[in-house]
């Protein structure tokens, strides 16, 4: 059983940065590739970036690409997001996923989740 432990939300102002940690634990990390979502109110979840456990560059959707990086660290059992450039329609609960399957935009093929970070971008 895998725990994912996020952390870094907060209130920033519109063109402002934040950084979001997910720590895990309970399980090899290595055997699982990692994505970040997101669920504003009233929408659905949506995707917002991946990595497989080997690193190396990161997938995005589309609203993100450009302004936020994923990247893990082995070591320390974390992978983090790197948002820049953060816009009002950034603000959600931000969740950090593990799936021993490929990197996917669907949340039903993860295996574990958080309990999120709420991520609030002003104008």
């Amino acid at each position: 059983q895998v725990q994912l432990v996020e952390s870094g939300g907060g209130l920033v102002q519109a063109g402002g940065s934040l950084r979001l940690s997910c720590a895990a634990s309970g399980g090899t990390f290595t055997s699982y590739n990692m994505g970040w979502f997101r669920q504003a109110p009233g929408k659905e979840r949506e995707f917002v970036a991946g990595i497989y456990w080997s690193g190396g560059n990161g997938f995005y959707a589309d609203s993100v690409k450009g302004r936020f990086t994923i990247s893990r660290d082995n070591r320390k059992n974390t992978v983090s997001l790197q948002m820049n450039s953060l816009k009002p329609e950034d603000t959600a609960v931000y969740y950090c996923a593990a799936t021993n399957t490929l990197i996917t935009a669907a949340g039903r093929n993860y295996n574990y989740w958080g309990q999120g970070t709420q991520v609030t971008v002003s104008s």
